[in-house]
């Protein structure tokens, strides 16, 4: 008997279909990679570079979202006082970054607009992250040490959680804001990210293996939850990709929402362990 509604895909067609963005993904995360790893080693003002510019064209694509229309010469400005947060760090310390934001903010607010809370919001969060980056990479081995300890969870978590909703599939993680999200992703995802963070964990300091497991559940999980929230604000303003800068992956907006929280937790930990000026010591030795 004939299919009416047409002849349905073999199960081999279906899964090549379904696994077809996995070679761009795999080549922009090994680029991606190199390009982190190169300026967290080399520091300083390459380090800051290389921050400025990531969340500069991240807050781009957020201006482009919430002005709900093409890039104007205000949002452009808005998108240079990004980029200028984090280069005056090295200058200025937090002191720059913050004048930078502070001035975006103001420059937004003066806009107006149906977008302005939205512009204060993300230049605030945006900016938070980059104090948060550069602070805690700061000038020491240690700061290098941490970094990576966080961008492993962080990568991992999204990487198993990809891996694991696509393969296994199943109930929905929350199918009002994100329907491609499952439980077995998220499950997955909390698995790997704090294992394999424990792995450098137990690899880079002597502290006790259980706090560092412990800070890499917390980071997964608030990884997830940034994702989920990015997912939101898009569902927001009906917009799918925040880009597609990165081929395989996207927006620098959908890679850089896990890192939100992670960052901003590890900044808290590691001050109020330690002290502002010792982040990274603070999160690393116990």
């Amino acid at each position: 008997m004939s299919n009416p509604g047409g002849q349905l895909p073999e199960p081999s067609q279906a899964r090549r279909r379904r696994w077809s963005d996995l070679g761009p993904r795999l080549g922009s995360a090994a680029v991606l990679i190199a390009i982190t790893l190169g300026s967290l080693y080399l520091g300083g003002y390459v380090f800051a570079l290389a921050v400025s510019a990531v969340f500069a064209l991240a807050y781009r694509e957020w201006e482009i979202m919430v002005s709900r229309a093409p890039l104007a010469p205000a949002g452009m400005a808005l998108i240079a006082l990004v980029a200028l947060s984090g280069i005056a760090y090295p200058l200025f310390g937090p002191a720059g970054t913050i004048a930078a934001i502070a001035l975006g903010c103001l420059l937004a607010i003066l806009l107006r607009g149906e977008g302005m809370w939205w512009r204060v919001f993300g230049l605030c969060i945006y900016g938070a992250v980059i104090l948060a980056t550069l602070v805690l990479r700061g000038e020491t081995q240690a700061g290098i040490l941490a970094s990576i300890y966080l961008g492993t969870v962080v990568w991992m978590t999204d990487s198993a959680a990809f891996f694991a909703g696509r393969q296994i599939g199943g109930e929905k993680l929350a199918p009002d804001i994100s329907p491609s999200k499952t439980w077995s992703g998220a499950l997955g995802g909390l698995a790997l990210g704090a294992g394999a963070g424990l792995i450098v964990w137990i690899v880079i300091t002597d502290s006790p293996w259980w706090i560092g497991l412990v800070i890499a559940i917390a980071i997964s999980i608030l990884g997830q939850a940034g994702d989920l929230g990015e997912s939101a604000v898009k569902r927001h303003f009906r917009v799918k990709d925040s880009g597609d800068i990165i081929p395989g992956h996207g927006g620098l907006m959908d890679r850089m929402d896990s890192l939100t929280f992670g960052v901003l937790l590890v900044l808290l930990i590691g001050s109020l362990h330690m002290g502002f000026d010792s982040v990274a010591q603070g999160l690393l030795y116990w």
